[in-house]
């Protein structure tokens, strides 16, 4: 089985993802984290010398590769579901969880983090909470169609096994 974690960047898929494998004894995928150790640049780098476009083609390449796996829980990058079929494909070959999260609480995570996140890094806080609002009404729907929803604040590990 694969599971795939989705949601908005500091929603906490990585953290969970790592829990929720080890849990499960399975094998956990960063995403972001094999881009980087396979293209040799960190994302920051790779949106600066490649282009968001370029980046967008490189996670819906990779998700490809993935979906062949097995035992492993997947964290992907928060734009990923939104681009091309990948929600379909990510539904179709695992099962989906959204890590859902208010704007408020992603506003004082991101607000902590920004410098390694290409897309926030150069804005001010009230330019944050606007890009956080704007995405989070471009993207929600297409993270709802994610097989479960679970609140990214209150992760319950036991109950997220049990489901598994």
């Amino acid at each position: 089985m694969i599971i795939f974690l989705v949601g908005f960047m500091g929603s906490g898929k990585s953290t969970v993802g790592q829990r929720l494998a080890r849990r499960l004894g399975y094998s956990f995928i960063d995403m972001d984290a094999r881009l980087e150790g396979e293209y040799r640049m960190t994302i920051n780098e790779i949106f600066e010398k490649l282009g968001e476009k370029a980046f967008r083609e490189m996670e819906s390449n990779l998700l490809k590769e993935l979906v062949l796996l097995q035992d492993v829980v997947i964290s992907t990058g928060g734009g990923l579901p939104c681009t091309g079929n990948n929600m379909d494909l990510i539904n179709q070959k695992g099962v989906s969880i959204y890590l859902k999260m208010e704007p408020a609480a992603l506003l004082s995570r991101l607000s902590r983090g920004k410098k390694r996140r290409p897309l926030i890094r150069n804005l001010s806080r009230q330019e944050l909470e606007t890009f956080i609002h704007e995405k989070l009404r471009e993207r929600e729907p297409v993270y709802l169609k994610a097989h479960h929803t679970i609140n990214g604040l209150d992760v319950k590990m036991d109950k997220l096994v049990e489901m598994f």
